[in-house]
């Protein structure tokens, strides 16, 4: 297998397929909006406004809210020589590195292009992760800047978020449609239509997001292979990972699973979650690419 990170087709027709039922699905929202006397300029402003600051904003929210800090080479210099030579290998900028004080074992990638990256990585994957293994890790993350995934998803959310954002506040959006006024029959009508039209706008793009998100990981870790030449190395960390996300306390994963979407391996607090509904494939599915990823590399046969 050819060390060099091409462009992923696959991910490219998932990510085009996704985004043009995703365009036609906000479209038919849209003009329900506007059929309904929605104020959706004022909507579009406050929801756009929001989106703006989180894409413009995502790697400092994202490391905040994780707790992680930037560290220079001093701190971290083997870390630094891993994201430096995989950056190199993979045609990318060197990101920022930042480490996460958290006994959680994980890592991620956040920015909104490969020149304002950030790749983080936990504590307590350092400390359960052989060197190699973390490499492995650093190259699915660095394969997610590489992808721009975080501008992807972002954007392909726009929409949904205004659904989701009509959903929460149904009596505002009501008020902003005319609702309020109790002689306005057809305009009350109109909003719950409105109302069921944006929650169904918000189920379908919660599917159709998280599959694309579930492919989105399984190129990464073809990335991660391609990168380091070993898929053997990523499997295990992902098993490491995986398993060990049982031991960690409850507080501490309810905490991370906001940002499972960010992550290498969901931190989930020990419920069982359909594939369907995950924004991650499930480790069997992920590891048996990586084995088939490994025969490749050997020269072994399917």
């Amino acid at each position: 297998m050819e060390r060099r990170l091409s462009h992923d087709w696959g991910l490219s027709a998932r990510m085009f397929l996704t985004l043009f039922l995703l365009a036609a699905l906000y479209l038919a929202f849209t003009l329900v909006l506007w059929n309904a006397g929605v104020d959706f300029f004022s909507l579009v402003v406050i929801v756009g406004g929001m989106m703006a600051l989180q894409y413009f904003l995502s790697d400092r929210l994202v490391l905040w809210s994780m707790g992680a800090r930037e560290v220079s080479e001093a701190e971290a210099p083997e870390l630094h020589a891993m994201v430096e030579r995989l950056a190199a290998t993979a045609d990318l900028p060197k990101p920022r590195v930042a480490i996460a004080r958290t006994d959680v074992p994980n890592a991620f990638a956040t920015g909104r292009n490969p020149s304002h990256a950030v790749v983080a990585v936990t504590t307590g994957l350092l400390n359960r992760l052989e060197p190699e293994e973390v490499e492995a890790v650093l190259g699915h993350e660095l394969t997610h800047v590489r992808n721009r995934d975080v501008a992807v998803i972002t954007w392909a959310s726009f929409f949904a978020t205004i659904a989701s954002f009509i959903v929460q506040r149904f009596y505002l959006i009501g008020w902003m449609a005319g609702g309020r006024d109790e002689r306005n029959n057809n305009s009350g009508v109109a909003w719950v239509v409105v109302y069921l039209v944006s929650l169904l706008v918000w189920v379908i793009s919660f599917f159709l997001i998280r599959a694309l998100s579930r492919y989105r990981e399984l190129a990464a870790d073809r990335g991660s292979a391609i990168l380091t030449g070993a898929p053997s190395r990523l499997a295990s960390a992902l098993q490491k990972i995986s398993g060990r996300m049982q031991m960690i306390p409850t507080r501490d994963l309810r905490q991370a699973e906001a940002f499972n979407a960010f992550f290498i391996v969901p931190a989930l607090s020990g419920e069982s979650v359909m594939e369907l509904f995950s924004t991650h494939p499930s480790l069997k599915r992920r590891l048996e690419q990586l084995e088939r990823l490994q025969r490749e590399l050997e020269g072994r046969p399917r």
